[in-house]
């Protein structure tokens, strides 16, 4: 069990008898770090749940200098994926990312991934929604015949504290307002999709490399199906941290 809060996600541990684990994914170092301790204690992966999300209202620099959105939404994720990619391959493990319907607004600009021109928290949000269906099917392509099932799916409008701390006009109409009672769902019903996933046997009851909604493929952004998009995004993201390209 990984999360931000050290109290938080103890209490969540501790009625799960699971270990916790704390990083920031708004710190990459914490999460180089993470991925070293894992692998200490993890001789075998089966689930890499990349569930960590956000958005901010306007414009964010983390301490790595990348916009605040992208980096805790894909890059951060993206590079623990890549950090535990041996153990995951060993593993035959399915890795899992949560994505949102935002992703149906988004688009990919190349010249602009870290959101320089965008200060539109919305616009950046939708943008790491997109990344993460486009991560899946890229890591699917390049490591499914080594043993990995990959899948975007997602939740469903969760009644969270998620975006609570955010005057964003957008998603607190509904995360802030008595609306959320109306329109979202509870965090069971929210977690299902994930748990079905995870649970579940990939190619049998669901298949890699797709994004999924109430345990069926859904339709996503048409961006998510050009192949040449997700290479290059992922190649562009691996740049970005600075890390080795792998094929």
């Amino acid at each position: 069990m990984v999360g931000r809060s050290p109290q938080k996600t103890a209490a969540v541990a501790d009625a799960l008898g699971a270990d916790s684990y704390v990083a920031d994914f708004a710190d990459l170092a914490q999460v180089r770090d993470l991925a070293r301790r894992l692998l200490d204690a993890c001789p075998r992966i089966d689930v890499l749940a990349n569930n960590a999300g956000g958005v901010m209202n306007t414009r964010e620099t983390t301490v790595d200098g990348f916009e605040k959105t992208f980096q805790v939404n894909h890059l951060a994720p993206l590079l623990l994926t890549t950090l535990l990619l041996d153990r995951l391959i060993e593993s035959g493990a399915s890795v899992l990312n949560t994505s949102s319907m935002a992703n149906k607004f988004a688009r990919v600009d190349f010249d602009d991934l870290d959101a320089v021109q965008k200060q539109n928290g919305s616009v950046a949000y939708g943008t790491s929604k997109l990344a993460n269906i486009l991560f899946a099917k890229e890591l699917h392509r390049r490591y499914h015949p080594s043993g990995i099932s990959t899948a975007a799916f997602h939740p469903g409008p969760v009644a969270s504290n998620f975006s609570a701390e955010v005057n964003n006009p957008v998603f607190g109409l509904l995360y802030r307002s008595p609306l959320r009672h109306i329109a979202l769902i509870g965090a069971e019903q929210g977690s299902d999709e994930l748990v079905w996933l995870a649970s579940a046997q990939p190619g049998v009851d669901w298949q890699s490399g797709q994004y999924y909604y109430k345990h069926k493929v859904a339709r996503a952004n048409k961006l998510a199906d050009d192949a040449g998009i997700a290479s290059r995004l992922w190649d562009r993201s691996l740049e970005l941290l600075g890390e080795k390209a792998v094929s």
